[in-house]
């Protein structure tokens, strides 16, 4: 019978790789049942609900990190429950409580820095920059991004990402766009940023090269970015969840951030 972490993470990992997650999701997903296990100190058979309330309680986290905790240990304990072999019988993870999480607004890379990091980035990470501000991907989509990702289509370019949860979406791209991705050193790993020790540079790697290009500002603001220009562009909601990837309209709403000029031209008419 399996009743170390270590044994059970192996599993738990070999499991969710076989349900064809993305390996930003695995790494993340056992990173925080590994920290957790390391906090309760007690093996996983033995550890009760009481240990885990406790423990991510103490923790000075915001809603989205601890309801992101949540997750993983459901997500462990589930698996580990139906497991052959586990002699795990119940999941003291299910009975934490829900982590309400206050709906977020959009947060964009202000314009002026992102137009400079532009101009004085090297085409590698100036590359990177397009792919958030303008095409909207995810930091680990960067990252594992492909050459042949970028496909011919109507006399242009869509760009056919493999995104989290290993669902597809495809959209187009504009010429300079196609241009800067083909520019790129050709690798025979196929990846746009490929590592020296082999496969693709580590998402957290890259959200480290183009924070410093964009003066503090983080890899998901040109998501944010991206999304909140399409919005101003179309104001067709449906598009821009489509665009990003998107499981959830509400998830979209945060991304696109609201025009108050109508608002402010009411309550002026109102009181003039």
């Amino acid at each position: 019978m399996a009743t170390n972490w270590a044994t059970l993470l192996a599993g738990w990992e070999n499991y969710m790789r076989a349900s064809r997650l993305t390996d930003e999701t695995i790494k993340l997903r056992t990173y925080h049942v590994r920290r957790v296990a390391e906090g309760v100190a007690a093996p996983p058979g033995a550890v009760t609900a009481q240990q885990l309330i406790d423990w991510l309680a103490a923790q000075e986290w915001k809603p989205n990190t601890a309801a992101s905790y949540r997750a993983s240990l459901r997500s462990f304990y589930r698996w580990a429950v139906h497991a052959r072999g586990t002699a795990i019988t119940h999941s003291p993870a299910h009975e934490l409580p829900r982590v309400r999480v206050p709906r977020g607004k959009a947060r964009p890379t202000p314009e002026a820095v992102y137009r400079l990091a532009l101009r004085i980035s090297d085409r590698r990470v100036g590359l990177a920059l397009m792919l958030g501000g303008v095409c909207g991907m995810r930091r680990g989509e960067i990252a594992r991004s492909r050459r042949d990702w970028l496909e011919p289509a109507l006399g242009g370019y869509v760009l056919r990402v493999r995104g989290k949860g290993g669902h597809e979406r495809v959209f187009p791209v504009p010429d300079m766009i196609a241009r800067a991705i083909t520019s790129q050193p050709e690798h025979p790993s196929g990846f746009l940023f490929p590592s020296k020790q082999g496969g693709h540079l580590t998402p957290a790697y890259l959200g480290k090269m183009v924070k410093a290009a964009l003066d503090g500002h983080t890899t998901h603001t040109l998501r944010h970015r991206a999304g909140t220009n399409v919005y101003d562009a179309t104001k067709d909601l449906r598009a821009v969840q489509e665009f990003l990837g998107h499981a959830k309209p509400e998830t979209t709403a945060i991304y696109t951030g609201a025009d108050l000029s109508g608002v402010l031209s009411w309550m002026e008419a109102e009181v003039s």
